[in-house]
């Protein structure tokens, strides 16, 4: 079952270890096959939208005790959707270190492919296909933010590690 965890890894203050078969149930999940069809809202306007209903249901008088992430399903997008998610969160929390520049995306195969830490940081990893996850060619596949490799993105990704 450790193919199917993909690592961040390299120069950051807290090497993270993902399970994409768990991003089904984030809030956060895009469907990539509108993704690069939208005019997506940035990072920092999806924040504060999350931002602004949690103030909301705090004020109704609702309180849970959560990470700030609701878990949300339809069985729709379980059997259905092409589903990925922004890497910006999880490279963030990572915390790279200020002299990091690149990133090696490693591949099944002990392929791998050096980007720009900027051009990683804003990918998205998509990990299922029409409902199913990416066994064949996963855990993950890699688009870049501006959809420029919409139709070849970096398939067989397993892992991050941050130089």
């Amino acid at each position: 079952m450790d193919e199917m965890i993909v690592k961040i890894t390299g120069a950051v203050k807290h090497p993270i270890m993902i399970d994409p078969g768990v991003w089904i149930f984030d809030e956060r999940r895009v469907d990539m096959d509108k993704v690069f069809d939208e005019e997506e809202k940035s990072i920092e306007e999806k924040d504060f939208a999350a931002m602004g209903r949690a103030f909301d249901e705090q004020r109704k008088g609702v309180n849970p005790q959560t990470n700030g992430n609701k878990v949300t399903i339809s069985k729709k997008d379980l059997t259905e959707k092409s589903l990925g998610i922004h890497l910006t969160p999880f490279i963030v929390n990572a915390e790279p270190e200020s002299h990091a520049e690149r990133v090696i995306v490693q591949r099944i195969n002990n392929q791998e492919v050096i980007l720009p830490l900027d051009k990683v940081k804003t990918a998205i990893a998509a990990f299922s296909h029409k409902g199913a996850p990416l066994k064949e060619n996963g855990p993950i596949h890699l688009y870049m933010a501006d959809g420029s490799n919409r139709y070849s993105p970096i398939t067989g990704v397993t892992g991050f590690t941050i130089l």
